[in-house]
């Protein structure tokens, strides 16, 4: 039976989760594939990363760049070389520049706001912020200074799960979906994301996970495979369910999510991520994008910092210059039969350009 569009239940969920027939799974993957291209077209939009600094505060039980993490040589790029990387990306072609890192008190909220003017004033991108759990005030100025978009992956949907690899800040409870709404209302077109085969998760949660997509409406679902770290406590595995109960974090459950992903929010951007282009490095990133996917984020970071951006470990070109990544990206998007996006690739872009084909398919 082929998956019908947007009135999946969480049964219906679950089901696809666990579906292992070939058949069936190729039905899901036509029609993903549909959904997609009916909503967000045959064009993939290239997002230029830039891996800004990897200092953080925070001690996340699944993250490299943990505080508490050891051997890690720290840096922070300056506001001269983030705007550089930004006309890097630029130059290349690229709509949105995302500026990544962990929560460092280094980026003040000053000091990102004039990033963002002058990047916004001397290339016209629209800039995506990845720069974890901020106040409110903060993230207002970033708005009114330009920023387009905000990237904060709620990571899972499961409570206990969460409270458990994700310990707080010293008076300062963390509320990831309280923020993501409070972002919209500010502006932001919001996106958010999970990690699939968390250590402890259940197919239950996973499947939360994937309604709450849904119910919020996001603007982009950012989904990869977890990869343990060897800096982290969840770097042998602690905490991790018998294997009946629990979720993988393998490719081809990464590519259900994916595809259910688009199911649910048919006119979303969703990356093909690094994660998954990581554990496959020769198929995964065309796979992401034959399973519902419609961006890739090449990275435009200086090698010296990539290396050391280093999440988890064997992470895919951290030694490759920004133009190779760009020209290896096109050929592999070309090779499937997709092409090359041009402009920001908003969602509302998206909406504009499906109106826009009806009013000329009715002249």
């Amino acid at each position: 039976m082929t998956p019908a569009l947007g009135s999946l239940s969480r049964h219906d969920i679950l089901g696809w989760l666990l579906e292992t027939d070939v058949r069936r799974l190729d039905a899901l993957w036509s029609r993903t594939d549909e959904v997609r291209a009916a909503n967000v077209g045959d064009e993939v939009h290239l997002r230029g990363l830039l891996e800004i600094s990897n200092c953080c505060v925070r001690e996340c039980h699944y993250c490299g760049l943990r505080a508490g993490s050891r051997g890690i040589t720290r840096y922070r790029m300056t506001p001269a070389e983030i705007l550089e990387g930004a006309k890097k990306a630029h130059r290349l072609g690229y709509g949105t520049v995302v500026l990544q890192a962990g929560e460092d008190p280094g980026l003040t909220a000053d000091l990102i706001a004039e990033v963002v003017r002058s990047i916004k004033g001397e290339t016209g991108l629209a800039v995506t912020l990845s720069l974890g759990e901020q106040d409110d005030d903060t993230l207002l100025q970033w708005r009114r200074a330009g920023a387009d978009r905000y990237l904060l992956r709620f990571e899972t949907s499961d409570a206990d799960l969460f409270a458990r690899i994700h310990p707080p800040l010293p008076g300062r409870a963390s509320d990831r979906i309280g923020q993501l709404l409070r972002m919209r209302g500010m502006g932001y077109e919001i996106g958010t994301g999970v990690m699939v085969g968390i250590p402890g998760q259940r197919w239950r949660s996973l499947a939360g996970d994937l309604e709450l997509f849904r119910r919020l409406d996001v603007d982009m679902i950012g989904v990869g495979p977890f990869i343990p770290s060897p800096h982290t406590p969840l770097g042998d595995h602690e905490g991790r369910l018998p294997d009946a109960e629990q979720v993988p974090n393998d490719e081809l459950t990464t590519l259900k999510v994916i595809a259910l992903a688009r199911l649910l929010r048919p006119d979303a951007n969703i990356p093909s991520t690094t994660a998954l282009a990581s554990i496959d490095p020769a198929n995964g990133r065309e796979l992401g994008l034959q399973r519902g996917a419609n961006v890739v984020m090449p990275n435009v970071t200086p090698p010296k910092y990539r290396v050391l951006y280093e999440i988890y470990p064997s992470k895919t070109c951290i030694h490759e210059t920004a133009d190779v990544c760009r020209g290896c990206v096109e050929r592999r998007i070309l090779a499937i039969g997709r092409r090359l996006g041009k402009g920001p690739g908003g969602r509302a872009a998206h909406a504009a350009q499906r109106a826009g084909a009806g009013v000329q398919g009715a002249a």
